[in-house]
């Protein structure tokens, strides 16, 4: 990926989180790219709600997989979630808190900017 990423606010893209490494490239940024067919670009603080919740939709985030240097991740741990699964957990009323600074702005091909505001981490 080439050029600088621009997040929701128009501005440069800050870092998701580095421990554990988050990210499609797996380098702490929602950077996305054709490939990325789930569109991993909103950046949220997960709580215990939405794990068991895209737990229920088949995608375990919480159990270590030690052959993908996955340690399994627990509420309060920031991810560059998809903005599919975003949006179906805040329609299930279980949408994690966002960092806008850290949200790729292709986010807002599919998430309106007033709603991650509702969302947005203090």
């Amino acid at each position: 990926m080439t050029g600088l990423s621009l997040n929701v606010l128009g501005q440069p893209l800050q870092a998701c989180c580095f421990s554990p490494t988050t990210g499609y490239f797996r380098d702490g940024y929602c950077r996305t790219n054709d490939q990325d067919i789930g569109s991993h670009v909103i950046c949220a603080e997960l709580t215990d709600a939405f794990l068991q919740f895209t737990l229920a939709q088949g995608n375990d985030l919480i159990t270590p997989k030690p052959e993908w240097n996955f340690a399994g991740l627990k509420a309060g741990d920031h991810w560059c979630l998809c903005a599919l699964r975003w949006q179906e957990a805040e329609a299930a009323g279980v949408a994690p808190p966002v960092k806008l600074s850290a949200c790729h702005g292709k986010a807002l091909k599919y998430i309106e900017l007033s709603l991650l505001q509702q969302y947005a981490a203090g």
